[in-house]
């Protein structure tokens, strides 16, 4: 499988390898093949960000459902149950 970074990686090695090949101006080469670089230092890092990010959602995601699977619906059944018995009794001297 790729990872993000070796996609990256090729995606911006073809730009450079484009700048290399059609540009001729030694100045202009130089400042498109650095912006490249930075462009590719740039999109690693927010890809890292991303990943880590859905990474402790997905965590947090996981702990929140095994949280919910404690709750004990017996007793929170017989609780309600309670409740409405009391409020069904009838009323003394009716």
């Amino acid at each position: 499988m790729f990872t993000s970074e070796a996609i990256i990686d090729a995606v911006q090695n073809g730009k450079k390898t484009f700048v290399n090949t059609f540009v001729t101006n030694e100045a202009v080469k130089e400042a498109m093949v650095n912006f490249v670089d930075t462009q590719a230092e740039y999109t690693k890092k927010a890809v890292k960000v991303g990943q880590d990010t859905a990474a402790v959602l997905a965590s947090e995601m996981v702990k929140t459902m095994q949280q919910a699977t404690k709750f004990d619906y017996t007793k929170f059944g017989e609780g309600i149950m309670k409740a409405y018995q009391t409020t069904q009794k009838p009323a003394k001297g009716a």
